[in-house]
């Protein structure tokens, strides 16, 4: 036969209820600790990855551009050199 022991019970409730509290204050420093490190963030004026990743592929396509356009420019005057030499 088992029986019921009051003072483990309240003693198994009061430990429930500190987890609870615990738990509680922990998502509270959490909540802090992220809006504190946001805010220093937002303070040093860092870009996002996002507006890193958008910079970076605007390089890229200039880079490209570039080329293309030095290419370009080399063939123009590969075809003018050969007729300045013929007058």
């Amino acid at each position: 036969m088992q029986t019921r022991n009051k003072i483990l019970d309240d003693l198994s409730q009061l430990m429930t209820n500190a987890m609870g509290v615990a738990q509680g204050a922990r998502d509270e420093a959490s909540n802090a600790m992220k809006s504190m490190l946001d805010r220093w963030l937002a303070d040093r004026d860092f870009v996002t990855r996002e507006e890193f990743d958008a910079v970076r592929a605007m390089a890229q396509k200039a880079r490209e551009e570039n080329a293309a356009l030095a290419a370009r420019l080399d063939a123009l005057e590969g075809e003018r050199k050969p007729a300045a030499k013929k007058k």
